[in-house]
């Protein structure tokens, strides 16, 4: 690197307006460092470190392309909207930086030209024209949309696209195994999601997602450009990303659309046969007890692999390519819906010890579904990844129970191969050493928040929220005049709580998520702070809302997973087998997390002041309360719910007297 990281940070922050943060210069050189030295970095980052400037600054100077992955559309959305090109326009007169950079995403986020202007096809494989209706309304409108951005060389990205629902935009897009590829396609020199590609060749920088990097690294399937380094932020989500994209699901309705519009490309009974395979397996999901399966029951198991094998003949019994350029796109994607058929099917019908099998159960409008997902990701992680890249992971929550061991142990680093004051303390031949800082943060929890643990109210119970606990919300988010954002377990207790304060407190206004959109939902609650918005899991991590709107952050129980989660048990069976603690090392490791990312909603610059309500007392009175307690930011704590009461109303005074 020839420029200092720490010096071209500072021209960037000055060129900005900003002023310099500690934490931030820290993290750019650690970052740096990593870079130089090939060793991977965990870096903890409090929120309002600015750590988006701290790993693009050492990226731009890095000799060779960086990768950079987010897990949240919204933050991509900041880096490519904001941060970068501010940072490019702050460093455009340094000499010696490359400042090209390109977004990446899968296929499916991309609008297809090809089904624009040919069509879809119908289950049969036959290209329809255009839904009907309101829908189809819609869809012309993406079209005219598709068709402008490819005049105007737009980047076609769902993102930039006009409102619309998942049903609409699957009538302008395709999946990896429905595209005809660049070659065969005729519109594949205008097609959006390769010139994306073009341009990530191109550039110094690529931005993408986790679930794209999990592909690429560990499925193997080459999405992202040959590149050095990768910096994993937000990567706290990462396993369960990982995770994610590594699962798998079938229904016998996936099966039975696979044989119809098999029924016009194959000549022979194979489509017929599949059809009867998909039967087979309605009959074994409709007798099988949803949950997770530690032995697969028997009639599943044949169902399984007779869709397998009737899968495997009817891919055989597609016609060959003419082998004269012209792409068949209905054949194309009928015979990519019986691949992703048979793939899975042979996954699940293997009974691999590495995979976990369970049965969703089904819903009104959802048939119930059979999925498959890894006991664990961090031995891919490892040989397919950290092996190979250096990696930098980076978020505000990284430090479990106060140590990094818990995380680094889940993405596939060893405790024993920390480099601590240069040296690891151990490793051997194969170890991957990494190293662990934590940059602090800008804000003086002590100062500016109270952690309330609520002692004196009974254990949460199976059934819901009490009259206990109903009575402690109503007086926090009355002392706080509103300003409440409460995050619930369940979406039962998010609604049993709303309908509560809106009876007792009629004078402010209580929203519940499902009300109406969440953007529409934060609009609301940002613009009036005699307000409550409470709500489950997307609000514990996806919200930021700085100010006086919030300062009460309502947490109703500690969020572990629950007991019949088919993947958080197996994981923790596995654990106590193989001799660790499964209870602390999955269900407690899990609740940590979200405690610590819920109790971040509060504090987002250094004015907010406000109180964290935990309504649930085993965090002061079980065993495991020290270790949840300490993955929280250091906040002043008390049970004392006079005291804390009294906090709020002069919060909310100060408030409305400003």
């Amino acid at each position: 690197m020839s420029e200092q990281p720490a010096a071209l940070l500072a021209t960037a922050v000055s060129a900005l307006g900003g002023s310099e943060r500690p934490g931030q210069v820290r993290m750019a050189e650690a970052v740096a460092t990593a870079m130089t030295t090939k060793q991977h970095l965990l870096v903890q980052a409090g929120t309002g470190t600015g750590k988006s400037l701290a790993y693009l600054v050492p990226s731009l100077l890095h000799d060779e392309r960086v990768v950079v992955a987010t897990a949240t559309l919204a933050l991509q959305h900041q880096l490519v909207e904001r941060d970068l090109p501010r940072l490019v326009e702050a460093v455009k007169d340094v000499p010696g930086v490359d400042t090209s950079y390109a977004v990446l995403k899968g296929r499916s986020n991309y609008a297809c030209l090809h089904r624009i202007r040919e069509g879809v096809p119908d289950d049969q494989g036959a290209l329809v024209e255009l839904p009907v209706g309101s829908q189809g309304q819609k869809v012309l409108e993406l079209r005219a949309w598709a068709e402008d951005e490819a005049k105007d060389g737009g980047s076609g990205e769902r993102d930039s696209a006009p409102r619309h629902t998942d049903r609409e935009w699957r009538q302008v897009s395709v999946s990896h195994r429905d595209c005809l590829g660049a070659a065969k396609c005729p519109f594949g020199q205008e097609c959006f999601a390769e010139l994306a590609r073009e341009k990530a060749h191109r550039s110094h920088l690529v931005i993408t997602n986790h679930s794209l990097l999990a592909i690429d690294a560990i499925e193997g399937v080459p999405m992202i450009p040959d590149y050095d380094v990768v910096v994993i932020d937000e990567a706290h989500e990462l396993t369960a990303r990982v995770t994610q994209a590594a699962t798998d699901e079938l229904t016998a309705a996936d099966v039975e659309r696979a044989a119809r519009r098999s029924q016009r490309h194959v000549e022979g009974p194979q489509a017929d046969d599949l059809a009867d395979a998909a039967g087979a397996l309605r009959d074994a999901t409709a007798e099988a007890r949803p949950g997770r399966f530690e032995r697969v029951p028997e009639e599943l198991a044949d169902a399984l692999v007779l869709v397998r094998d009737a899968a495997r003949a009817c891919l055989s019994a597609y016609p060959k390519s003419d082998g004269d350029g012209d792409a068949d796109a209905g054949r194309t994607q009928a015979r990519g819906s019986v691949q992703d058929v048979f793939a899975t099917a042979e996954r699940m019908a293997a009974g691999s010890d590495a995979d976990v099998l369970w049965l969703a159960e089904g819903t009104e409008r959802i048939p119930p579904r059979l999925c498959v997902a890894p006991l664990q990701v961090w031995g891919q992680m490892r040989d397919k990844l950290l092996t190979d890249k250096t990696v930098v992971m980076t978020s505000a929550t990284l430090m479990l129970g106060g140590d990094f061991s818990a995380l680094a142990s889940s993405v596939g680093l060893k405790p024993s191969e920390r480099l601590l004051d240069g040296a690891t303390v151990g490793g051997g031949k194969g170890a991957l050493p990494w190293v662990g800082i934590d940059v602090g943060s800008p804000f003086d929890y002590g100062q500016q928040a109270i952690l309330y643990v609520a002692r004196h109210l009974p254990p949460p119970g199976r059934d819901g929220l009490v009259k206990a606990q109903l009575d402690e919300i109503c007086e926090l988010v009355d002392a706080a005049d509103g300003r409440t954002l409460g995050l619930f377990s369940s979406r039962r207790a998010a609604e049993a709580a709303a309908e509560h304060v809106r009876e007792r407190l009629p004078h402010l206004t209580t929203l519940a998520q499902g009300d109406a959109q969440l953007p529409e939902l934060a609009k609301q609650f940002v613009g009036d702070p005699h307000t409550c918005l409470f709500g489950t899991l997307s609000l514990w991590q996806g919200l930021d809302v700085p100010g006086e709107t919030c300062q009460l952050v309502l947490i109703d129980r500690i969020p572990f997973p629950r007991p019949d989660d088919p993947l958080m048990s197996a994981r923790q069976k596995a654990a106590d087998a193989a001799g660790g603690n499964g209870f602390m090392q999955v269900a407690a490791t899990h609740a940590a997390l979200l405690l610590a990312q819920g109790a971040g909603r509060l504090i987002r610059t250094t004015d907010d002041r406000g109180v964290v309500a935990v309504l649930d007392p085993r965090l002061a009175t079980a065993r495991y309360g020290g270790f949840l307690k300490a993955s929280l930011p250091p906040m002043w704590t008390t049970t004392d719910p006079a005291l804390v009461r009294k906090a709020l109303q002069r919060l909310a005074k100060a408030e409305a007297g400003s």
